[in-house]
C-alpha cells in the first residue's frame, strides 16, 4: 500500500514524503534538517531508511535541509541535470553524500519506480515526478509550474493521487503589494499556477480517474488555504462530482500535521 505526506508546504518551504511498505522517499527538502527530521520521526519514518531526495529545482524553499538532512545520513540525492549544475555552482553538493543525475526514462528505488517529468518555471531545470508502485498504484508531484503542460497531463493521467499546486488568487496578486517584476514573473508562463487554473485541472484529472487531490505551495501574501479550498471545490460540484463519494480534496498546511494517507 502507497503512503503519502505532505511534510511541508507554502511559499517557505517544500517538502513531501511518498513511500510503500518498505522504501520511502522525499520530494524536495525545504525545510531545515532538523524540522525534516522532527517531521518524520514524528510519523514513524527513519530518516536513515530514505532511499532518496528527489530535488524538483533548485530555490530555496525546495533544497533548504538537502545538504544536512543528505550528508546526516547518507541519502542520494536525485535531480535533473541542470538543476545537479545549479546546486554544484552554489556548493549545495558535496562528497559527504551521492547524488546523481535521474535519467528521464526514470530510476527504480526499492519497490518504487520515479520518473521525472518537465515542469515550465523560471529555474533551470524543473522536474515533477511520477511514482509508480508494486501494487499498480500511481502517484504524481508537479508544484512551481507556471501552467499545466501536455507533459504534465501526460504524467498525471492514470494516478490515483496527485498533488498539484494552488499558488495564488489572481485578484489577490494583482491588487496586492508585489512589485509589478514580481507579480508579471508569477503570473507568466514559468511562474506558479493559479487557484483558477487548478480547479480546471482537478476537474480534468477526475474525468480521468484521479480521485485524491492535495492542492501545495500556497502563497502565504497572495492566497488563504479556504480560498484554494473552494475554488477546486466549486469547480469539482459544478461537474457533478460528490466529496467523500468521488473524490478527496485537501489544501496541504504550511507545516502539515496530518499523518500518513494511504492508497
Amino acid at each position: 500500500m502507497a503512503r503519502f505526506c505532505s511534510l511541508f508546504s507554502s511559499s517557505s518551504g517544500n517538502s513531501t514524503f511518498i513511500g510503500s511498505g518498505r522504501t520511502g522517499i522525499l520530494i524536495d527538502a525545504g525545510a531545515s534538517a532538523k524540522k525534516l527530521k522532527e517531521a518524520l520521526i514524528s510519523r514513524d519514518i527513519d530518516p536513515a531508511s530514505l532511499g532518496g531526495i528527489f530535488i524538483t529545482h533548485e530555490h530555496s524553499d525546495h533544497i533548504k535541509g538537502m545538504r544536512i538532512l543528505a550528508s546526516t545520513y547518507n541519502i542520494p540525492v536525485f535531480a535533473s541535470e541542470g538543476t545537479v549544475t545549479a546546486l554544484e555552482q552554489t556548493g549545495q553538493l558535496t562528497t559527504k553524500f551521492p547524488y546523481e543525475v535521474i535519467d528521464r526514462e526514470g530510476v527504480q528505488i526499492g519497490d518504487i519506480f520515479i520518473k521525472p517529468f518537465a515542469i515550465p518555471h523560471d529555474a533551470a531545470e524543473g522536474y515533477g515526478y511520477q511514482l509508480s508502485f508494486s501494487d499498480g498504484q500511481k502517484a504524481a508531484v508537479a508544484t512551481d509550474t507556471g501552467y499545466i503542460s501536455d507533459e504534465i497531463a501526460e504524467n498525471f493521467r492514470g494516478c490515483q493521487l496527485v498533488m498539484l499546486e494552488s499558488n495564488h488568487d489572481i485578484n489577490m496578486l494583482q491588487n496586492g503589494p508585489y512589485p509589478y517584476h514580481l507579480k508579471r514573473r508569477i503570473l507568466s508562463p514559468h511562474g506558479h499556477l493559479s487557484n483558477a487554473d487548478c480547479a480546471k485541472t482537478v476537474v480534468e484529472l477526475l474525468k480521468k480517474g484521479t480521485t485524491r487531490f492535495f492542492l501545495g505551495h500556497l502563497s502565504t501574501e497572495n492566497n488563504f488555504p479556504a480560498l484554494a479550498y473552494q475554488e477546486s471545490y466549486a469547480a469539482l460540484t459544478e461537474a457533478g462530482a460528490v466529496l467523500s463519494r468521488d473524490y478527496l480534496l485537501e489544501v496541504n498546511k504550511k507545516e502539515n500535521d496530518c499523518g500518513i494517507i494511504r492508497f
